[in-house]
């Protein structure tokens, strides 16, 4: 195929008629009651996210930008363009460990796909049926995209998975509903991949603000701005997946382009992802469902504890170490489930308990190892925690599939009080109830613009 050829490949014609067809395409029960799920916590994830300093410095600046009133900041009162409405609420759904993953593809697919569907959706006024649709896709083609470029090695070159997963799905998303046609969605996928963009430097981010806008609000900001181009009549590559300097061929040595559309419409990848219980850390998760699991069993108590040692993935143990952010702290939280008893969004975040006397206390007494043998475990993020107690007695409990994950997935009660609990103290408890029960019956919203008095103050 000649430079300037435009040929379509296979794949882009399967992936971009796909694309087209979304939002006149049912998908099964099981998956759209999945897709409910992933859609609650990351609007709760907005919510709460929109108090937090990353959150608070998107919405703040997007307040600045001014811009045509199509889409809402959630948390604020602020109406502005979609493709600055995707940016902020991007940084919002990231401003935290609180949203979602996909383990396969190495990815945090919520925190962007669903700012961009949202901001989309408003800007055309669709249902709550067509966004659901379109938040499904979102996981589908951002899942596959660095699925088909091995994503541990894509990540061990420098590259952040993260940023460029969520990029693709949003763009799917944010065309779908933008109701385009299989000939503009392929043109709109060559403005994805030349805006695609993300470096694993975002690890030495140590106050999580880069970090939301490299995984969320980047993605989610230039999805919306392909899609917005594309309705404005741009043109473009016919496909940037196929051909001379294809956007695989760039990206990775050895890709396999034919991920994009493998059982495409029968496999979807939103059932493969994980959903926080605790708003943490994720290497953290695996050593909180061990000590609630002991706490719960075994009537293990603070006054109780001598010594706590918690064996990690020694690929991960490092992330959590004594961090100085209460969230991503090992030691801290596990210190916090014990003395007060339980954990919550808010005493995960409170920095003033980390003077807390006897959390300090019993901090002391939790020493982390990292483990090889946990490294290689699979499923992977498991943790070993082991207690000795002070009338010489040892307990020990190993995480084997992490609550909340796709081994051990959570129940539709648990998350909808997860999503309360994130949104009743930006919102009166009342307001909270009605957005998690809004959100449960999404297909019976005629346009979701009718969401917005649950989404702003």
């Amino acid at each position: 195929m000649g430079a300037g050829s435009n040929e379509i490949s296979a794949v882009m014609r399967t992936v971009s008629a796909h694309v087209a067809a979304t939002l006149q395409t049912e998908i099964p029960r099981d998956v759209a009651a999945k897709g409910k799920h992933h859609l609650l916590d990351t609007l709760a994830a907005m919510i709460s996210g929109s108090r937090l300093r990353p959150g608070a410095m998107a919405t703040a600046y997007v307040r600045e930008q001014g811009g045509t009133p199509e889409a809402c900041v959630i948390g604020s009162d602020i109406m502005t363009s979609a493709v600055n409405a995707a940016l902020a609420n991007g940084m919002l759904a990231h401003a935290d460990e609180t949203d979602d993953s996909h383990e396969p593809s190495f990815s945090h697919p919520g925190c962007a796909i669903v700012p961009a569907a949202l901001a989309m959706a408003e800007r055309h006024g669709r249902s709550g049926a067509d966004l659901l649709r379109a938040v499904v896709l979102g996981y589908d083609i951002g899942a596959r995209f660095t699925l088909a470029l091995d994503p541990r090695d894509f990540y061990a070159r420098g590259f952040s998975s993260h940023a460029f997963a969520g990029l693709f799905g949003a763009s799917a998303a944010a065309f779908a509903l933008a109701g385009l046609d299989a000939d503009a969605v392929r043109q709109g996928f060559s403005f994805t991949a030349q805006q695609a963009s993300g470096l694993a430097t975002w690890v030495r981010d140590e106050e999580h603000v880069e970090k939301a806008f490299d995984f969320a609000g980047m993605p989610a900001r230039n999805a919306v701005a392909s899609a917005t181009m594309m309705t404005a009549g741009f043109t473009g590559v016919a496909d940037v997946f196929s051909g001379d300097r294809n956007v695989f061929a760039t990206l990775a040595p050895d890709p396999d382009i034919a991920v994009m559309s493998r059982e495409l419409g029968r496999n979807y990848e939103i059932m493969r992802a994980n959903i926080k219980k605790w708003s943490v850390g994720s290497p953290i998760q695996a050593a909180l469902d061990a000590i609630e699991y002991l706490m719960a069993q075994e009537d293990l108590t603070a006054g109780q504890v001598e010594t706590i040692l918690v064996r990690l993935p020694d690929s991960e143990a490092h992330i959590v170490d004594g961090r100085t952010m209460p969230d991503v702290n090992l030691q801290h939280l596990v210190a916090v489930l014990l003395v007060r008893g339980g954990l919550d969004f808010k005493s995960a975040h409170d920095y003033a308990l980390m003077e807390d006397a006897s959390v300090r206390a019993m901090r002391e007494r939790i020493h982390l190892v990292a483990d090889a043998e946990l490294g290689a475990a699979v499923p992977r993020r498991q943790a070993i925690v082991e207690v000795a107690t002070r009338d010489g007695g040892r307990l020990r409990r190993r995480t084997h599939a992490v609550r909340g994950t796709a081994d051990n997935p959570m129940d539709t009660t648990e998350i909808e009080a997860k999503a309360f609990d994130l949104a009743k103290d930006v919102f009166d408890e009342q307001k909270a109830h009605a957005f998690v029960e809004s959100i449960g019956e999404i297909e019976t919203v005629a346009d979701v613009r009718e969401l917005r008095p649950l989404l702003q103050p």
